[in-house]
């Protein structure tokens, strides 16, 4: 998979899910604040929504990663991931 890069405090960075996340908690914050003009406010929001399909397109392969492949009897036996309610906010599959 190509690694994609990320702009982080105005530095190219290696674009992952922890900064991607972080990079949209700054957005949301700035977005919140009221003190953009609403161009800037419009390209923050746009930018904050491209990190959300990159973030929740990291949950969903790692989510298809966690299945448990179980030796029965010596086949291999794929059970699916169980969510857990621990927080998910109903993010989009």
């Amino acid at each position: 998979m190509k690694s994609k890069t990320l702009v982080v405090d105005g530095t190219m960075a290696k674009r992952t899910f922890e900064n991607g996340l972080s990079r949209l908690e700054q957005i949301t914050e700035e977005l919140e604040n009221g003190d953009l003009s609403l161009e800037k406010s419009l390209k923050k929001f746009d930018e904050g929504i491209k990190l959300v399909e990159f973030c929740n397109k990291t949950l969903t392969d790692a989510k298809a990663k966690v299945e448990l492949l179980l030796d029965k009897q010596g086949d291999l036996t794929k059970v699916p991931f169980k969510e857990l309610d621990n927080g998910d906010q109903g993010l989009p599959e």
